[in-house]
């Protein structure tokens, strides 16, 4: 019995927010409170920060008004020739997104990939979802993000997810952690 419950603290011990492991926590994948967490921040904030890589490597961060649906897609309008949407046309849609409140210090972070919407009812929808976002009506309809239009609506499927977890004290130093979140847990929070 006591080499079974050693080998679970040990199991249980690697999973904690170390610098080993980057710092990142997995013990709080399914975490009620972390996943609330993710909802707080995406109601509460309105710019997303997307950043993407071109191709050789160099770096691009882009703040932006965002939207998000029950399937936790994230959806944001951009210029065909911006810088961001020139890399994920370049990098197969990669990116991540952050979500934070820099008041609190909390974030979330997503991985995936961003895609064009090409087809005129999920324009429409995501159109509603601005315009009740922002209060106001938006000016332009869903055909102007198709043909030869200079802009795009654009949708990012996260594929992993992380929030925010304590700050903890190592050699005398807060040290930022972050809890790998259960992408299925997560998903299912926001479902109806």
């Amino acid at each position: 019995m006591a080499n079974s419950s050693e080998g679970t603290i040990s199991m249980r011990s690697s999973q904690m927010p170390t610098a080993e492991n980057g710092w990142v926590n997995t013990i709080k994948a399914t975490d009620p409170e972390a996943i609330a967490l993710v909802q707080d921040l995406l109601e509460s904030q309105i710019y997303c920060h997307l950043s993407t890589c071109s191709p050789d490597g160099f770096p691009w961060s882009s703040p932006l008004l965002f939207v998000w649906d029950q399937d936790l897609n994230l959806y944001w309008s951009s210029a065909i020739a911006a810088h961001h949407s020139q890399n994920l046309s370049q990098n197969q849609g990669r990116a991540m997104v952050t979500v934070y409140d820099a008041a609190r210090i909390k974030a979330t972070f997503f991985a995936g990939n961003a895609t064009e919407l090409t087809e005129l009812e999920p324009l429409r929808q995501v159109l509603r979802q601005f315009d009740e976002r922002a209060q106001r009506p938006t000016p332009r309809q869903a055909e102007d993000y198709l043909g030869i239009s200079p802009r795009r609506m654009y949708q990012f499927t996260v594929q992993q997810a992380w929030v925010s977890g304590d700050r903890l004290l190592s050699g005398g130093q807060l040290i930022d952690t972050k809890i790998h979140l259960d992408l299925a847990t997560l998903k299912a929070y926001f479902s109806p």
